[in-house]
């Protein structure tokens, strides 16, 4: 096993348009590491570098305390596994897994036991004989995965593996591969857009913007503790909710009302965030007019305009309040998050 290093990684492409900005990470040997983002924020071209399968501009990654700018994909001793599965469709499961240990020229009676023991692994014991064509999604995806354990890499690469699964068998399918990585104990980079699966899987978490990092930490680090506006709004289903606001002595003005808050200079201007959750409707705070009503189940989001944006408040599925309903809205200054309008930095609260 091995950790992984990466050091002011930076990807130019022709005409000069940055993909990746100066990215620096430590992987330590072992974690699982999750890089979340948006569509063309450059997580997959890192991915991709860390593969051998894109040059580097400049800077440099490092597997296993080697430096493997210069080294060729086969020869990183890394395992990717890829949104489309990848599978040879006119082999059969047994030989798709077998495939690359054949070709490093693995005596036969070591790819019989790791096949084997692959297949127990991710139960596909069954399937052994079967052709792609004849498998699920799911099962696919476990092939691809069986495909990459065989190998007995140092660093598992997963680039957006569960995108085309529907939701119930994605659901299934970040537990099974959480479960694995751990058992197997292979330092991981997963790749993904999708924060719920990010925040689910993550022992590291990466949030990049614009081909740059964002920020890193744990999940729960990262969901508590925002250092940006665009973390704040991007990691959470629903979104945070940014509302307009102004330091004064004692706290923060929000559409009349003052919210305690130390150590702000008064008359600057803020954003105030605040999460779905931490907002609760009480007998006194800010009105509020429900526009309309989500119904989740377990609980409900009541959505409509609070000073001056629209706002989501996630309240039980108990709760009485219809549609058309006026209510009022309390603030918890503990849960309150400041943000300066001009940078989107995360402001120090006293």
């Amino acid at each position: 096993m091995a950790g992984l290093a990466l050091d002011t990684l930076r990807k130019t492409y022709s005409g000069g348009v940055d993909a990746v900005r100066g990215v620096s990470l430590d992987v330590p040997d072992g974690a699982f590491c999750v890089l979340v983002g948006p569509s063309g924020c450059g997580k997959s071209t890192v991915l991709r570098m860390i593969a051998g399968l894109e040059t580097v501009t400049s800077g440099a990654i490092t597997i296993g305390g080697r430096v493997v700018n210069d080294v060729e994909p086969a020869d990183r001793d890394i395992a990717m596994v890829f949104q489309n599965y990848a599978l040879y469709p006119h082999m059969r499961v047994y030989d798709n897994l077998a495939y690359g240990l054949r070709n490093r020229g693995t005596p036969k009676a070591e790819i019989e036991t790791r096949v084997t023991d692959a297949a127990r692994l991710l139960g596909l014991e069954a399937m052994l004989t079967r052709y792609p064509r004849q498998l699920s999604g799911g099962q696919r995806q476990r092939v691809a995965m069986g495909r990459a354990i065989v190998r007995k890499p140092q660093v598992f690469l997963f680039d957006e593996p569960l995108s085309n699964l529907d939701a119930k068998l994605r659901v299934q399918m970040r537990v099974e591969i959480r479960r694995l990585q751990r058992q197997l104990g292979v330092t991981t980079v997963y790749v993904t857009h999708d924060q719920v699966e990010a925040m689910t899987m993550a022992d590291r978490l990466v949030v990049m913007n614009g081909g740059q990092i964002e920020q890193v930490g744990t999940p729960i680090e990262i969901y508590r503790r925002p250092a940006t506006r665009y973390v704040a709004t991007f990691m959470g289903s629903p979104p945070m909710n940014i509302l307009s606001a102004e330091a004064v002595d004692g706290g923060v003005r929000i559409d009349g009302t003052v919210v305690p808050v130390a150590g702000l200079t008064p008359g600057t201007a803020v954003e105030a965030g605040i999460r779905p959750e931490d907002l609760r409707i009480a007998e006194d705070g800010l009105p509020f007019r429900v526009a309309f009503v989500e119904e989740l189940g377990a609980t409900r989001l009541l959505h409509g305009p609070l000073a001056g944006t629209d706002v989501a408040v996630q309240v039980p599925a108990g709760s009485a309040t219809q549609e058309g309903d006026t209510v009022r809205l309390a603030i918890d200054a503990s849960a309150l998050h400041l943000f300066d309008p001009a940078t989107g930095r995360r402001l120090a609260q006293g």
